[in-house]
This record gives structure tokens, C-alpha cells and sequence, in this order.
């Protein structure tokens, strides 16, 4: 049946509840306080919340306010009081509360409003990773802000970034409410007709680099036909235009076309400090969608998180946080869980990285390995500059030369640190 979260901070009716809501099927979670509801909305999304409006610690109303304002108003809440007057009632309703029972409660009342409550909203989709939940650092914030004022366009966006960027989810941000949005890895390479759902709105492409070369003609004739489509092109490349150009044959002007405006993608390691943030939302979304039992992050098992480099960026924090919600032994996950696993994926990630395919032309090849050889160097030293200048025996200078050579984004201040 649903799980159901009762707040109230009488002993009395929190068992009455429980014991009724317990017999009808349905598992209930207690909270004393409006503390431990915010503790408990926190660790999964509930599919109802009975909530009392006169507690001690903050009142129900001020409760109800703080999960609207920040996004986990996504359940339908009750509001339970025997003292309320019709204001409060009227604003709670506002704020966002489905219904409204008066103490004593009846049984049919409470029943019958249960019922319906979890009728007309039934399960929800939980939260969606956005833009928004990718930190506060400087880095993430400006960016935030360059992606805000790019939305109101019409220009074509190139976003630059690594492999595991998840780069759809800053895409989002360019996309206004209400107008159609068409990802291209459905329609590259058939017909027309399809491409033209994206009329009005946004055609993604989600990797230039994977594109055959009869994509790429689809997408010139979609690129050609944009402006009078009113269609707003965006797209993310690991590697850069000219690099597109020679050595994925692609028609120079249909990569001028595509990368009126050109943003480039933070990798993880360079705003670490908003890893702990990013894999708590990670683990609502599991949770809420219940992937996973309810889980929690320790304090210890964040910071981990927060300390290695995530050559895979988002992709591979993401496998992380799924990886061990599923598989933590207790609701709270561990630093040593979190070790464990990852290290398995920093085993992944340099094999992957070491492999260089040897069918390529030699200057071709080298590039290859220097962009694997600096992009481990910079994940094992957490993106310290000083200290992979350090290892690779070169002169930081030359070395920053190096990097923006092979595309390989960086950030001083992480390098002199």
C-alpha cells in the first residue's frame, strides 16, 4: 500500500494513527517534530503526509512553506489541528495542503480523506536532477548565469565539456516551459518529419564526436532549416570544432552553425567542493522513486565523495550513489561502503582511459595518450595543477599549454592550490 509520514507531536495520536493507518495496510513513519519530518522527507518522499499545524519546534504552516520553497512539496499533505481557524486553513490550502481534518479526528473522516488523497495524486515521479542541484560554487554559478541569459535566444549552443558531463541536463536549462523538445539520438538518420516535432522549440544532440557521417548530413539539412522552423539548436562535444572538422569529418560550416555560442562544461574535479550536494540529490531521486530502500549519506561517507577525482564525472557519480544505495547494508552508507566502491570505479576509469586504439595515424595516437595520461594525472591528484606539473616532470606553464592543446578544460585556482 503507500507509506505515509504522521507529524504530531502528541504520543497519543501519533499511535491512534499509526495503529488505523498500520491495519488499513499502509506503512506509516512517526515524527515527533517538525526536526524529524524534515529528516525524514529527506530520506525518501512519502506518498502522504499527515501533518499537525501546533508543534513546538516550528509549526506546520512554517513546514509546509519550507518544503514548497525548496522543491519537496511533491506529496500530497493532510494538515491536522483542533485549533486552527478558517485563515489558516485557507492559507495552508494555498501553500499547497490537499485537505484539512479537525481533532478529534473521526475514523470514517480520516479514512475517507486518505483515501482520496492518495487517489488523485497517486504515485509521483520524484525529483529531477537540474541545473539548479549542481552546486554553488563559483564555477557552477556562473555558469548558471551565462546558461540564464543564453535561454532567452535564438542562437545555437555548443556545450564543451568531458566525457560523463550528463550534458542534457544543462541543455534543460536552455529550454523555455511549453515548447517541444526533441532529443536527436530518436531521429538522426530517418526521415525528416520526425526532426520536425523540434519546430518551435529545441533539437539536442547529445554527443557531435558519435555522429556517423549520415547523421551528420541529417542534421545539416535540420541545421539549414532551423530559422525557418523556428528551431533552437543545441548540442555537447567532448572534443572541439576544429578537432570535429579534421578528424570526424564534419563540414566546417555546419560546425560554425552549431556553435553560435560555445559553453564550457566544469568537469567535477574542478568545483569538487559540490559533490557532497550533487550525490545527496543523486539519492533522494532513488529513494522518492523507490530504486532503494531509505538511505542516508554519513557526514564521513560525503566527504569521501567529495575527495576523489570522478574522472567520470556526473555519469559515474551517479553509477556511484545508484551503486550503493542498492547495495549499503544499513540506511546510513558508510565512508568504508563508499571506498569500496570507489574504488571499483577508479579501476574502470583508468583502464578505460589507458586504452588507446593503435589504428590511428601516429601524431593522432600520441594526442590520444597524452589527453589519457593528463586526465588520470589531474583525477588521482584531484585537479591540483602543482602537482601534476609535478609527476609529469613538466614546467606548470608548458604544462597549461599542454592542456588547452589537448582540450583538456582546467582551472587555476584548483591548480595552485
Amino acid at each position: 500500500m503507500a507509506q505515509i509520514l504522521v507529524v504530531d507531536d502528541e504520543i497519543g495520536i501519533r499511535e491512534l494513527l499509526s495503529e488505523i493507518l498500520s491495519d488499513e495496510g499502509h506503512s506509516v513513519e512517526l515524527a515527533e517534530n517538525a526536526t524529524r519530518a524534515r529528516e525524514a522527507r529527506l530520506r525518501t518522499r512519502p506518498d502522504l503526509v499527515l501533518l499537525d499545524i501546533w508543534m513546538p519546534d516550528a509549526d506546520g504552516i512554517t513546514l509546509l512553506k519550507e518544503w514548497a520553497s525548496n522543491g519537496l512539496l511533491n506529496m500530497p499533505v493532510v494538515m491536522m489541528s483542533g485549533h486552527a481557524t478558517v485563515d489558516t486553513a485557507v492559507e495552508a490550502t494555498r501553500i499547497g495542503a490537499l485537505d484539512f481534518l479537525e481533532k478529534p479526528i473521526a475514523l470514517q473522516k480520516l479514512l475517507g480523506t486518505v483515501k482520496r488523497a492518495l487517489a488523485q495524486h497517486g504515485p509521483r515521479p520524484g525529483r529531477v536532477l537540474g541545473v539548479a542541484d549542481l552546486g554553488k560554487s563559483q564555477i557552477v554559478v556562473e555558469l548558471r548565469k551565462r546558461l540564464a541569459q543564453a535561454a532567452s535566444g535564438k542562437s545555437s549552443v555548443l556545450l564543451r565539456g568531458e566525457r560523463g558531463a550528463m550534458p542534457e541536463i544543462y541543455a534543460r536549462a536552455l529550454h523555455q516551459p511549453g515548447v517541444p523538445w526533441v532529443n536527436a539520438a530518436a531521429v538522426l538518420g530517418k526521415g525528416t518529419q520526425d526532426a520536425q516535432q523540434a519546430a518551435g522549440g529545441v533539437f539536442f544532440i547529445d554527443d557531435l564526436a558519435k555522429l556517423s557521417t549520415n547523421q551528420q548530413k541529417h542534421l545539416a539539412f535540420i541545421a539549414a532549416n532551423a530559422d525557418r522552423a523556428k528551431t533552437r539548436l543545441v548540442s555537447f562535444s567532448s572534443e572541439g570544432p576544429r578537432r570535429l572538422v579534421e578528424s570526424r569529418g564534419f563540414d566546417a560550416a555546419l560546425v560554425s552553425r552549431l556553435s553560435e555560442i560555445v559553453l564550457a562544461i566544469p568537469p567535477l574535479r574542478e568545483h569538487l567542493q559540490d559533490v557532497p550536494g550533487i550525490a545527496g540529490v543523486m539519492l533522494a531521486q532513488l529513494t522518492e522513486s523507490r530504486a532503494c530502500p531509505p538511505r542516508r549519506f554519513s557526514e564521513q561517507a560525503l566527504a569521501a565523495l567529495g575527495q576523489h577525482g570522478w574522472p567520470g564525472n556526473l555519469e559515474d557519480l551517479n553509477a556511484a550513489v545508484r551503486t550503493l544505495a542498492v547495495t549499503a547494508l544499513l540506511e546510513e552508507i558508510s565512508a568504508a561502503e563508499v571506498a569500496e566502491v570507489v574504488a571499483q570505479f577508479a579501476d574502470e576509469t583508468t583502464a578505460a582511459s589507458s586504452a588507446v586504439p593503435l589504428d590511428m595515424p601516429l601524431r593522432e595516437a600520441r594526442e590520444a595518450f597524452e589527453r589519457a595520461y593528463f586526465e588520470r594525472l589531474l583525477a588521482l591528484e584531484g585537479g591540483s595543477i602543482a602537482k601534476v606539473a609535478e609527476k609529469s616532470g613538466l614546467e606548470r606553464t608548458h604544462l597549461y599549454r599542454k592542456l588547452k592543446a589537448l582540450g583538456i578544460s582546467t582551472s587555476r585556482k584548483n591548480g595552485d592550490s
